[in-house]
């Protein structure tokens, strides 16, 4: 019998967008992802084909963007740092807005919570507005409702322009 104090953690589910325009971008993106999946108090859910995109920001290589679901067993917060950790540990460099990277993590969905801290938004502030979000996040979450707006995510892709987005062959 567990201890006093003892509480059953509450799995909760989240949504990652993952991203890359630098180097080997699938290579690394797939790499990213096993290091997420073993990470403990995460459980990987589905995972998204890899889609071309074009870049939003200054002139730059097209980007591959997918996402995953996962089942957690830690804050939206612990996730956070352990996505930022990824991008470190992969070599990522914060310096012009919207530039290229070789890797971007980005946390979409936790459960149905809304949070808006100093350093996390949930969900994502600009994920409602963006394709190479949306549409692999569609595949794999589809009836998922998104918090501030009440729509799943297949409505949300009503009001975007998706003609960017395209399936990456050999996925």
């Amino acid at each position: 019998m567990p201890g006093a104090g003892y509480a059953e953690a509450k799995l909760r589910r989240s949504a990652v967008a993952f991203g890359s325009n630098i180097g080997d971008s699938q290579t690394i993106l797939e790499a990213a992802i096993e290091t997420l999946a073993q990470t403990p108090g995460i459980l990987l859910e589905a995972r998204s084909n890899w889609y071309q995109t074009k870049a939003v920001g200054p002139p730059q290589p097209d980007y591959l963007n997918g996402c995953v679901t996962l089942q957690v067993e830690i804050t939206a917060q612990q996730l956070l740092e352990i996505l930022l950790g990824i991008e470190q540990k992969f070599g990522r460099v914060r310096q012009e807005r919207w530039g290229p990277r070789i890797l971007d993590l980005d946390l979409l969905l936790y459960d149905d919570f809304i949070i808006d801290t100093p350093n996390l938004q949930i969900p994502h502030p600009r994920m409602r507005d963006r394709a190479f979000v949306l549409v692999p996040l569609a595949e794999i979450a589809s009836d998922w409702i998104e918090p501030v707006s009440g729509c799943v995510i297949k409505e949300l892709l009503i009001d975007v322009d998706c003609s960017g987005v395209h399936l990456l062959m050999g996925n």
